[in-house]
């Protein structure tokens, strides 16, 4: 893959062979986003679970003490009371079935996290398709299917971030922002990884965490020293 001048010229400031001390690695990312918008420091942690077998399959959620540095769209699902209970947390949008038609048939996906009440599920079962693929479908793992919209709300906006294995086994997830402070970042980091290790499935047989790789959206990877998290 060929990457421009700017890249080249940041990846030279990273040594491949080094595994580098989170601060180390924070900095290190800091430095090499040097694009004219304010970059998302994204990690990459490749895991020894195999994902095909249900107890393997790591998903969670956790809040980022910083916050993910971006405003968060949050579509809830929801009837009677908890339709103004989920307007007053701050929802951007709240609805029922005349939302399907709009999502299915529109291609209208102007949100970035879905609730739903649990007595919704059936309506949004029906959205299986268009939200499954995009990452999208509540789940009651991510605390996204629950009867308390506020609390789920306020985490969301909070910074409140995913995390699963993708189909190779890795977990992608950003930790804030470029234009965030190394300490800021530091943190989030560590709620992070302290989140991912709390989930390591016990049946789990072998390394865990194979890789943890840092960057951020156009610059280089940096290998994080992993051992001592």
């Amino acid at each position: 893959m060929k990457h421009g001048k700017k890249y080249n010229e940041a990846a030279k400031q990273v040594d491949r062979s080094v595994l580098y001390e989170p601060a180390d690695a924070v900095a290190l990312v800091k430095k090499t986003a040097t694009a004219k918008f304010d970059e998302t420091i994204e990690l990459h942690i490749r895991t020894g679970c195999d994902g095909r077998h249900a107890e393997e399959q790591i998903r969670g959620a956790v809040v980022l003490p910083n916050g993910t540095g971006k405003t968060v769209r949050v579509l809830v699902f929801a009837k009677g009371d908890k339709v103004n209970e989920a307007e007053a947390a701050g929802a951007d949008y709240v609805g029922g079935d005349e939302l399907i038609p709009k999502i299915q048939n529109e291609g209208w996906l102007d949100f970035d996290v879905v609730v739903a009440t649990p007595d919704m599920m059936g309506v949004v079962g029906r959205l299986g398709k268009v939200l499954g693929p995009k990452g999208l479908m509540p789940n009651p793992k991510a605390g996204t299917v629950t009867m308390d919209v506020t609390k789920a709300i306020n985490d969301i906006k909070a910074g409140k971030i995913e995390y699963r294995l993708d189909k190779a086994n890795i977990i992608h997830c950003p930790i804030g922002k470029a234009s965030f402070t190394e300490e800021q970042l530091v943190q989030n980091f560590d709620a992070l990884m302290g989140a991912i290790i709390k989930a390591k499935p016990s049946t789990l047989k072998g390394q865990y965490l194979k890789s943890v790789t840092m960057s951020s959206t156009m610059g280089p990877g940096v290998k994080v020293n992993s051992a001592k998290i």
